[in-house]
């Protein structure tokens, strides 16, 4: 059972969410909220697989929200999904960069929905490749944090490969074809990787890439 924790200040949205998911029999909304402190007060009680959070609430806002979650260990198996109007906005690629799984904009058919809950319960990338490629897009032409590249010492070299794969938009796919190993190959590299890195998501990975210096940061 899929356990989903649902947090936004709309009522008529929640009740809609609330409604598609529970009807599914893997799929179990466990409690919900109005605003990002009442949501993190739940989801530390209810410890659910999935929060989804509207990014722009009262109170406390998705971004907090997320990285107050992302900063407390004993939630560390709680996968949040950014909600959002707009898509890639400033908001959505501060929500990734507070450690956001991923993002579903909110006017999302429901056959989407369940399958973006499922694929996050999985601990899976939530952002497909041409995401992540806006992503980095976006990303790599703004000032960052530069980290001291530490953080990379415990990677095998082909890990460090693959996070440099990732890193480019590659999917495991993509990135098995490069390397010229199989995609199950490919997948366990990048995994390893996130496991080794605290990286909830891929979206993770592409930022600790550039701030690391693994991968040079293009010029506007």
């Amino acid at each position: 059972m899929i356990r989903v924790l649902l947090v936004d200040d709309q009522p008529l949205l929640r009740s809609g969410f609330r409604a598609l998911l529970d009807i599914e029999d893997d799929i179990e909304v466990v409690a919900e909220a109005a605003d990002g402190r009442d949501g993190l007060t739940l989801i530390r009680e209810h410890l659910p697989d999935i929060a989804l959070i509207d990014i722009q609430m009262p109170v406390m806002d998705g971004i907090e929200a997320t990285r107050q979650i992302a900063a407390d260990p004993t939630l560390a198996r709680v996968h949040v999904v950014i909600l959002t109007n707009y898509g890639l906005d400033e908001y959505v690629f501060n929500a990734l960069r507070a450690g956001a799984a991923g993002f579903l904009v909110k006017d999302i058919v429901p056959e989407d929905l369940l399958h973006a809950v499922r694929v996050a319960a999985r601990g899976e990338a939530l952002l497909a490749p041409s995401i992540t490629r806006k992503l980095i897009d976006r990303y790599v032409t703004e000032p960052f944090h530069t980290r001291t590249g530490t953080e990379l010492k415990g990677l095998t070299n082909r890990e460090r490969e693959a996070v440099a794969l990732v890193a480019q938009g590659l999917s495991n796919d993509e990135i098995a074809d490069r390397m010229v190993i199989s995609p199950q190959t490919a997948k366990t590299h990048v995994n390893r990787a996130m496991t080794k890195l605290h990286a909830r998501d891929r979206a993770q990975l592409v930022i600790l890439a550039y701030e690391s210096g693994l991968v040079e940061r293009r010029t506007a």
